[in-house]
């Protein structure tokens, strides 16, 4: 499938985490050039205020994204930001405009089928996040220590002309806890859209993009743009896929993904 210069009914971006070294902001401002669409949702931790406030980090190319998503809705596409953990301080504007950027902690989405969707960043369902905050924020420690050890291996990947390889990712995929961790999220989000009485549930949080329908309602994840650089897309028939935009854009893009983390390491 090639995404490049497509049309989208609504698309959905989560986990950005501008603010940080780690975030893929070069490559979605990629996205957001070639990729267009009526609506965009943007579902939590776009902004990494846990981190900003242990130390600054804003480059140029994070405003620019920043800018290039006002520029879109003044273009009149539709903009809904849904705060996750690491944005909560939005939370305390739910409900307003920003610019035209709509606030809201949870939204229905109506895809052009009928089906109905239940929108939500999904940290509400993560037990560690919600009873134990230092240990999320443990995690989040744990998390860019990772991020950094797959820098040194990304550099001599890159040397030997190698895509992006993730450390966490495989971890993720490995590490017996974690699956299980992954498989008890899904499982609640599924209930709560169950409870909600709509077709499937749409969210972020855990950077795992996937869609399926294991648990008898449709689960969709957006994935995250720290180190899968993955968004959510219904096209106009109402069907949703995964666009994974490493695998989309040319060699030499895929290549940029190991750049931000090298430089890290060097800073």
């Amino acid at each position: 499938m090639q995404a490049q210069n497509r049309r989208y009914r609504a698309v959905f971006i989560s986990d950005v985490h501008l603010g940080t070294r780690g975030c893929q902001s070069a490559l979605l401002l990629d996205f957001l050039r070639e990729v267009e669409s009526d609506t965009i949702y943007l579902v939590g931790d776009i902004v990494d205020a846990w981190r900003l406030k242990q130390s600054w980090f804003w480059p140029q190319e994070h405003n620019d994204v920043v800018q290039k998503l006002l520029r879109k809705v003044r273009k009149h596409v539709r903009l809904i930001y849904i705060p996750g953990n690491h944005d909560e301080f939005l939370k305390d504007y739910l409900g307003t405009h920003f610019g035209g950027v709509e606030v809201v902690s949870r939204a229905i989405h109506v895809a052009a089928d009928g089906r109905r969707y239940l929108v939500v960043h999904g940290d509400d369902f993560d037990v560690v996040v919600r009873h134990a905050r230092w240990l999320a924020l443990l995690g989040d420690w744990a998390y860019e220590a990772a991020l950094l050890v797959s820098s040194y291996i990304n550099l001599a990947r890159r040397h030997l002309g190698l895509t992006y390889w993730s450390l966490s990712q495989w971890a993720k995929l490995k590490v017996k806890n974690a699956v299980s961790f992954i498989g008890d999220y899904e499982a609640a989000l599924v209930n709560e859209a169950r409870r909600h009485g709509v077709d499937g549930i749409i969210c972020g949080h855990i950077h795992h993009a996937v869609i399926h329908d294991h648990l008898g309602i449709r689960y969709m994840n957006c994935g995250d743009w720290v180190e899968s650089c993955t968004a959510l897309a219904e096209t106009y028939d109402g069907e949703f896929e995964l666009i994974r935009w490493t695998a989309l854009t040319p060699r030499q893009a895929r290549l940029k993904l190991a750049a931000p983390h090298a430089e890290a390491a060097a800073a």
